[in-house]
């Protein structure tokens, strides 16, 4: 197995760690948990900048790294509804937009069509992680009436989720019309 892939394997295998931490509810536990979801993220952005730069890109590496990164994104959100610092139906904006793009690319994967990943994409998934991160290292929970940086930086990862989902569709459809569907 290649670096890339291993690092996208380890990413995977914090998960648990993360989750185990998040629910002992110990001193500092959301500064731990934090300290191992931004590790965890980092590797998504290394594992692909490797695989790119060194020419390891394989089929096992483009199936778990985007199933890695969903399930990263969705452990963190779940437990931050569970600690009353998110709203669930955000969690549920950004959990949707990945089920629906991820169907949408399998229907154009079964047409023989890829659409390329957009920067929309990428500062989604930016401002999500900093966004959890941020939620993470904040003390006090989610309150409509306190503005945190936590707050705000999963307002703008709202946006970009929604706004990026609607791209990808866009360009999706556009493709999809052309070949007859």
């Amino acid at each position: 197995m290649n670096l890339p892939n291993r690092l996208t394997m380890a990413r995977i295998f914090l998960i648990p760690i993360f989750l185990t931490v998040v629910s002992l509810r110990v001193p500092y536990g959301d500064y731990i948990a934090a300290a191992v979801f931004i590790l965890a993220a980092s590797t998504d952005g290394l594992d692909g900048y490797i695989a790119r730069k060194h020419h390891q890109i394989t089929r096992l590496g483009k199936l778990m790294d985007p199933l890695a990164d969903k399930l990263l994104i969705s452990a963190a959100l779940i437990s931050l509804v569970e600690m009353h610092r998110l709203p669930g139906w955000v969690a549920m904006i950004i959990i949707g937009r990945e089920f629906a793009v991820t169907g949408l690319r399998s229907i154009m994967a079964a047409e023989g069509t890829v659409i390329a990943a957009s920067i929309l994409g990428k500062l989604k998934t930016v401002t999500q992680i900093v966004a959890i991160a941020a939620l993470f290292l904040q003390e006090f929970p989610f309150d409509a009436s306190r503005i945190t940086l936590g707050n705000l930086a999963m307002g703008l990862a709202v946006v970009f989720t929604l706004w990026s989902g609607l791209d990808y569709f866009n360009r999706g459809w556009t493709v999809l019309k052309k070949g007859g569907i």
